[in-house]
Parts: C-alpha cells; structure tokens; sequence
C-alpha cells in the first residue's frame, strides 16, 4: 500500500471505486483493514471468470517469449528456466533483448533488474488487501506481477481479491511457461528467426501490454521521451544501456511540470 500514518489503516481513496459511496463514514475517517472483508464481495464465478481471462490472455504471450529467447541465443531449458523462476515479462523480453543486440550479460541484466523492481511496489499494497499468512507470503511474492496486482486491486473485498489473486497467479504461470517451452522448441526447430521475422515478436508483444497503459498526457510525455533517450543514444551506447538511460525520463518530465507549475504560481501572484 501507499504510505500512511498507521500500517493498520487503509484510506478510502483506495477502495473508493470498489465501495458503495452510502457505505462512506460522514467524516471521511480511515477504514480499517479489516472492514475490508466485511465490503461485498463479487460472485466467485464472475471473479474467477475475469482471473482466467486475464491469465490465459497474457499467457499465450509466453509464446512470443521462447521464440524471440531461443531467437537470442539461449537454450531451451536457459529459456525455461527464465519463466521459471523470473517469471516477469518485460524483465524477461528486456534480458533478451539486450542479449540479442550483443548487450554484456551483466548489463542486460541490470536493465531486467530495474524493470523488476516495480514489482516489490506491488507487493507493499497488496500485503494490506490480501493478509496472507506468513507461511504463505514467499511462495505468493512468485506470482506478484502487473496482472495478478490489477486482478487483485479491481476486487471489493479481500476474498474476491485473494481468489482474483490465486487464480490469475496459477493460470499465467501455466499458461506462460507452457507457450514458453513451445516457443523455444519451435524455434530451435525452424532455425533462423530473423529469417522469419519472428525477432520482433519481443518488442511487438511488450508495445501491445504496455500502449493500454498509457493514458494521460503526463505519461505519454513520458513515453515520448524514454523513446528519444532510448533511440537517439542507441548508436554511441553499448547495446542494453540506452533502455537504463531511457529510465531518466521520468524524473526529466516531472522536473519540467514542477518548473512549469511553480512559473504559473507566481504569475498568478503578480
């Protein structure tokens, strides 16, 4: 979860789109976490509904994963063994990617890293909503990725979030070391993937996941600028840093709206 003055709390920003308004206290006070079960839960069939149609559809992308990965150079069970046991899309297809551009392992490495730490980011707000026990909460960290942390947070109550959770959890990491196993089989079977096309499989798939998430004008300012870093130092850059450079654009735009906010704050004062 965000930050708050007691771990205990939950705002009611957080749920605010899963509650009933008329459930809202008249003052506005915090609710506590353990309200959260007591909000209505969706239908488990409609929850579980949901879950497998986001599991099964980024699932299939796995596919796309051990073509362009055997693609790069690594070996089946290499490949394997990334979905395995990274099993973080983007880190993975930024891992290699770099690797295939003739990146040092080390740095594809650190870019895949970075790419991963949002994840922890998830895990801070979903500790809160989920309250797993402690013998559970190492095996569940495994499954905290993008999807499971949407699935999660779209829920009303803590028992849809936990089914919303499991499920999307178990279907995509079927789904997705499956296709991954079938994709770097077929592509050790068809030779060269460049002769294919099938090198921009990778990069293709990663767009069509990360395009939806771009919504506001802030972060398609953002996209804009991680693409210019990211092609124009692409020539002077070994292969694999430009996309760790690429990562300045996030605080170069949110400098620049700070400056234009505070230049438009003493106009107003004049």
């Amino acid at each position: 979860m965000a930050e708050r003055t007691s771990p205990a709390d939950i705002t009611r920003a957080d749920i605010a789109s899963r509650v009933d308004p008329s459930d809202a206290p008249a003052d506005g006070a915090a609710v506590p976490v353990a309200d959260a079960e007591a909000v209505s839960d969706r239908p488990d069939s409609a929850v579980v509904r949901d879950a497998l149609g986001v599991g099964i559809a980024v699932g299939l992308s796995g596919f796309a994963f051990g073509v362009t990965s055997a693609g790069s150079g690594l070996t089946v069970l290499q490949t394997c063994a990334l979905s395995l046991l990274v099993f973080t899309g983007a880190s993975q297809f930024a891992l290699v990617g770099a690797l295939a551009g003739g990146g040092n392992p080390f740095t594809a490495a650190a870019g895949a890293f970075f790419l991963g730490v949002r994840n922890a980011f998830y895990g801070l707000r979903l500790s809160q909503l989920l309250a797993l026990p402690r013998a559970v909460r190492p095996f569940a960290a495994h499954w905290v990725i993008d999807e499971t942390a949407a699935v999660s947070l779209a829920q009303r109550g803590r028992r849809s979030a936990r089914i919303g959770f499991t499920v999307t959890g178990l279907s995509l990491y079927a789904l997705w070391n499956l296709t991954t196993l079938v994709g770097a089989v077929g592509a050790e079977a068809i030779g060269d993937t460049d002769a294919w096309g099938l090198d921009a499989a990778g990069p293709a798939v990663f767009l069509a996941l990360l395009a939806p998430m771009v919504r506001t004008a802030q972060e398609r300012t953002v996209a804009a600028v991680a693409v210019l870093l990211g092609l124009g130092l692409l020539p002077v850059l070994p292969a694999g840093v430009p996309v760790l450079v690429a990562a300045l654009a996030v605080p170069i735009v949110l400098y620049g709206e700070g400056r234009r906010a505070q230049r438009t704050t003493q106009r107003g004062d004049r």
